[in-house]
């Protein structure tokens, strides 16, 4: 006998600049839709929190191929010296899963979500979201801009006077369904070589740009070369049902 899903009631609309964005109750899970499109729900999580898990490995690889390559005889005064914690910027607030995820991990310092709509961080701050973000908004390294990540990445002056802390160690950015499947026709610039090349200028040297996608784009792939990222690669997320998401992963050069 088919188990029978249970259905979906509204707990808020709104209108905002891009459009309408609903956040709807189905059981005990919520999700969210925006302009009709749906974007993500409560009742996994796993692939958003291994985008922030495959960041964090794809920057202790390639610190440690980093520093093999460069091998020279060690100094004790360097080696005693703290480093500084990599600093994560998440695009795309969604559920929650990712900022939590990265809050749970002592490895990260700063953490700062880039969320456009003001809708979606009220249901965190002040709604049903808080109960997966909450913990996660109290730690003083978390931050939430309310502002739109493609703008964001497009900062120019990032490339000439931006100071070290405009700038991180990784991106993670979960805004679509992926680089060939985006929310709204404006967010595909942030896949267009203006927008990585923005992620670029985000990035400090040897940082990693890992972008969840619902399905696998070889062409993404061709996009984030052409940019002049290094290894570039995409790895599967298996999910509970139907075919397994992916993460592309990628290398501004050091």
């Amino acid at each position: 006998m088919a188990t029978q899903v249970p259905y979906a009631t509204t707990v808020e609309r709104r209108e905002g600049p891009y459009g309408e964005v609903v956040l709807r109750e189905r059981g005990e899970h919520f999700e969210i839709i925006a302009n009709g499109c749906f974007l993500m729900d409560t009742s996994d999580g796993r692939s958003e929190r291994l985008l922030v898990d495959a960041a964090l490995d794809a920057l202790d690889a390639t610190a440690t191929a980093t520093a093999t390559a460069t091998a020279t005889p060690p100094d004790p005064a360097a080696a005693a010296a703290p480093q500084p914690a990599p600093a994560l910027l998440i695009g795309g607030l969604g559920v929650g899963f990712s900022l939590a995820r990265a809050a749970s991990q002592g490895r990260w310092g700063r953490i700062v979500v880039i969320e456009r709509e003001q809708a979606i961080i009220d249901w965190h701050r002040e709604g049903p979201l808080s109960r997966i973000s909450g913990e996660a908004l109290a730690d003083p390294r978390c931050e939430i801009i309310h502002t739109d990540l493609v703008d964001y990445v497009g900062e120019n002056r990032i490339g000439s006077v931006g100071t070290y802390q405009d700038t991180y160690d990784a991106l993670c950015l979960d805004i679509d369904n992926g680089p060939d499947w985006t929310v709204t026709d404006d967010n595909a610039n942030l896949y267009s070589p203006q927008g990585l090349a923005g992620c670029m200028r985000r990035l400090r040297p040897g940082g990693i740009l890992a972008v969840w996608s619902a399905q696998p784009s070889p062409a993404f792939e061709d996009a984030l070369r052409n940019a002049g990222f290094n290894l570039v690669r995409t790895e599967e997320i298996q999910v509970a049902r139907g075919v397994p998401d992916v993460v592309h992963l990628a290398v501004r050069p050091a």
